[in-house]
């Protein structure tokens, strides 16, 4: 290593190996290097936080820059500035001298200037007879010029951090104020459903919510809050298609009573009925046209599924909307090694897999198939992962599954609390889809 670059400072100032390492730094910059010393310092300004130095010392270190006498730095016009600490203090708002020295001790430490003291500790300039300088001694701003790639790069990503954390912000306020108004919403309505249980969650994430945050603390909380705020929407949108339905049924009803009032029966909607109750009502001589209307009521209409094919009804559970995939496999991280290859991408990956599953732990495909009705297949296959994950604590898979669906289509289970439980359980990192 040459040591023609090694500077030592004056009087009882000590060097040190960062010292060294800058000075050797500032004889790294590439020829021809030049950037605004304004736009510079305003990066640093935006890196502050990276660069460890404080307001203070950026105060003195604009005092610095106003002494170099042209506006782009560049090792054509010499990289040292030599101003007298009476001069120095004036243009930092009149800083004390103990001050000034305290906060240009941090800007080297920092390696942001570096000192070239001259054998008196004196800063000043020789001249030449044209009037150049020859030899300069006080502070070099050549560090600056070495560090400028990597100073702009700190200052990008501190706009971009500042900028997600206005966003994570700005989206973990509107879906509080989601999650509360919907909460009251359906207290007032009389909606069914563990309310007070909802809310007393909510409570406990809003408590979980830092003074000071970073975009890194937010964004669990607000994943959290996202799927709280999608459960509750499941519910009440579950609560407006059954009056739909309701409202519906009473319309259809009055017009069919109304159209034949000498009629001696009900007119009633014709169902598909089964093969097997369907022949045994033909061979039966005692079945009268009200046993075949029972046994065409008893599969109701909107529940209806293929036994025989073991798909279940498209229209089926449309009205529940499935959590992010991400968000299902941070919760249940077991289920992926039952995916394709052992990774799951997508929904349908989820479903081959919660197939597999299922019969691994002896849920029967007519148990499946009335949750893939009940609840959507998305949210079947969601159940059938939280139902893994849990494994150890459920004795009977397939009746436990069978409850959760009868629970699901009177509005009294909700999937959100479950898998918010079990991402709290297995950490914060999520394993995103692809």
């Amino acid at each position: 290593m040459e040591s023609g670059y090694v500077t030592t400072p004056f009087g009882r100032r000590p060097m040190s190996l960062g010292m060294l390492a800058s000075q050797h730094l500032a004889e790294t910059i590439e020829p021809g290097m030049k950037r605004s010393k304004w736009k510079l310092f305003r990066a640093i300004c935006e890196a502050r936080p990276a660069l460890g130095v404080t307001d203070r010392a950026l105060t003195v270190l604009d005092a610095l820059l106003t002494f170099y006498p042209d506006d782009e730095i560049s090792e054509e016009k010499g990289l040292i500035v030599f101003p007298s600490n009476a001069q120095l203090s004036l243009r930092a708002r009149g800083m004390t001298p103990a001050t000034l020295r305290r906060h240009l001790a941090v800007l080297v430490e920092a390696g942001l200037i570096l000192r070239k003291d001259s054998p008196n500790g004196k800063r000043y300039a020789r001249r030449d007879r044209a009037g150049a300088i020859g030899d300069a001694f006080g502070f070099s701003v050549a560090p600056l010029l070495a560090r400028a790639v990597e100073i702009e790069s700190l200052a990008a990503q501190a706009v971009a951090d500042r900028e997600l954390l206005r966003v994570t912000r700005e989206r973990l306020t509107l879906c509080r104020r989601d999650i509360s108004k919907l909460i009251t919403a359906a207290l007032e309505e009389g909606v069914s459903g563990d309310w007070e249980g909802i809310s007393a969650m909510f409570r406990a994430l809003l408590a979980r919510i830092p003074r000071v945050a970073t975009a890194e603390d937010l964004t669990p909380l607000l994943d959290e809050m996202a799927m709280l705020r999608a459960e509750i929407v499941n519910m009440l949108e579950r609560r407006i298609k059954t009056q739909k339905i309701d409202a519906n049924e009473s319309q259809i009803e009055h017009h069919k009573q109304n159209s034949n009032p000498d009629s001696n029966y009900e007119l009633e909607p014709s169902f598909e009925t089964k093969q097997g109750e369907k022949a045994a009502a033909d061979n039966d001589p005692n079945a009268g046209p009200s046993d075949e209307r029972r046994l065409k009521q008893q599969r109701p209409s909107g529940r209806m599924s293929n036994r025989a094919g073991g798909a279940a009804d498209p229209g089926a559970g449309q009205g529940l909307k499935s959590f992010p995939l991400g968000l299902v496999l941070q919760a249940c991280p077991s289920i992926l090694d039952y995916g394709p290859g052992g990774n799951i991408g997508n929904w349908r990956d989820l479903m081959s897999a919660a197939v597999v599953v299922r019969s691994m732990l002896g849920v029967s495909p007519s148990a499946y198939e009335e949750a893939c009705s009940g609840m959507g297949p998305e949210n079947a296959a969601t159940v059938i992962a939280c139902i893994l994950e849990r494994g150890g604590h459920i004795n009977s898979p397939g009746g436990y599954l069978r409850d959760l669906t009868r629970r699901t289509e009177k509005g009294e289970f909700a999937i959100g609390p479950m898998l918010m439980a079990l991402a709290r359980t297995n950490g914060p990192t999520a394993r995103h889809a692809s």
